[in-house]
């Protein structure tokens, strides 16, 4: 009795005691997603892919359609703060759960605010484009099968894209991208190994020198791994014959084919043999070169962007042991090779 007491005396003085964590997120029901879609109607698609995998060319490929609209790079699953950080603090959830509240007809409102907000961004933009079906693609390279199934507990209904490129030209992309840039990350090596590529780029061009630190080439293989296996895995679980995998070599090879592919599975109605010239004109323009080209002219010319097996002139006999080493097996089940002899 005396405890009781003590209890109430202090919820008096200072109010109810705040939580320092929330429960779990739930997941959207289908009687929920059923509900959105009265206000939010349009289909939603969303395009994955590691870093310097092509999710980009493929996002300016997939609205070429009549149908489809695609913009790019909400990070709703895959870049921190994540669209669950909206709801993810115990303040929210007691706002959105609170018994007195009858709006929320006892259950968390929370995925029903994470769904709306983004099928709103998604869907105002399709709507100015006059087009029924609408994604986003946000490049996941820190979150992988997390991604997923974060997106699956809000968007169950939704169609997944993931495009997949040989990790070795993958490799090669981040390191010039970070050149370019001049990466904060950059230590004294890399900048000696810039200052060399200045002044003796032919050394670097055959594989007789080395553009890569072994850490480097061990840290972005490893992540280039997980990001397939995991997102794979999770993907085939989770959405089934709504999962659409492909690789970036195969859109360069064959685009139309590879985007007629890519648009029935997101349900378009009828695609025109004419989208086959505007997909080769499209194809023409890379403004990622562009602007890497305004940023450092000097050492973006040293790769030509956007094509497919650079490494096989940029790797040296280390380069190919230590990524053979960490991601040899993840090549051979894409198919980028068909053993370890190469």
């Amino acid at each position: 009795m005396l405890s009781r007491i003590k209890s109430a005396a202090r919820i008096l003085l200072k109010g109810e005691p705040k939580k320092k964590s929330r429960n779990a997120i739930p997941a959207i029901t289908r009687e929920e997603v059923d509900e959105v879609k009265q206000f939010f109607p349009r289909e939603k698609f969303f395009i994955l892919g590691h870093a310097r995998s092509g999710t980009t060319l493929l996002m300016r490929l997939a609205r070429l359609h009549p149908d489809v609209h695609c913009n790019y790079q909400a990070h709703f699953f895959t870049r921190k703060p994540l669209l669950k950080a909206l709801v993810d603090s115990p303040e929210m959830e007691e706002w959105l759960t609170r018994k007195s509240n009858r709006w929320n007809h006892a259950r968390d409102l929370s995925p029903l605010v994470l769904r709306t907000t983004a099928d709103f961004i998604m869907e105002r933009d399709a709507a100015r484009e006059g087009k029924r079906i609408v994604g986003d693609k946000s490049p996941s390279s820190t979150i992988h099968g997390a991604a997923v199934r974060d997106m699956h507990a809000i968007y169950p209904d939704a169609k997944l894209v993931y495009i997949v490129r040989d990790g070795r030209d993958v490799l090669i992309s981040e390191r010039f991208r970070n050149f370019v840039e001049d990466s904060k990350f950059l230590s004294a090596e890399d900048k000696r190994i810039i200052a060399d590529l200045r002044a003796d780029p032919a050394s670097f061009s055959d594989g007789r020198r080395s553009i890569f630190t072994e850490s480097f080439i061990r840290r972005v293989a490893k992540g280039w791994v997980t990001n397939l296996q995991e997102t794979d895995d999770e993907a085939r679980k989770l959405y089934g014959k709504n999962y659409f995998s492909l690789r970036y070599e195969d859109l360069l090879k064959s685009p139309f084919k590879e985007m007629t592919r890519l648009w029935k599975f997101l349900g378009v109605k009828t695609i025109h043999k004419s989208l086959e010239k505007t997909i080769q004109a499209e194809m023409t323009s890379n403004p990622d070169e562009e602007w890497q080209t305004k940023r450092d002219e000097e050492i973006a010319s040293f790769l030509p962007k956007g094509q497919a097996g650079n490494w096989q002139r940029l790797f040296s006999a280390k380069d190919k042991s230590v990524f053979k080493e960490v991601a040899g097996e993840m090549l051979v089940k894409w198919k980028f090779e068909k053993d370890f002899k190469w």
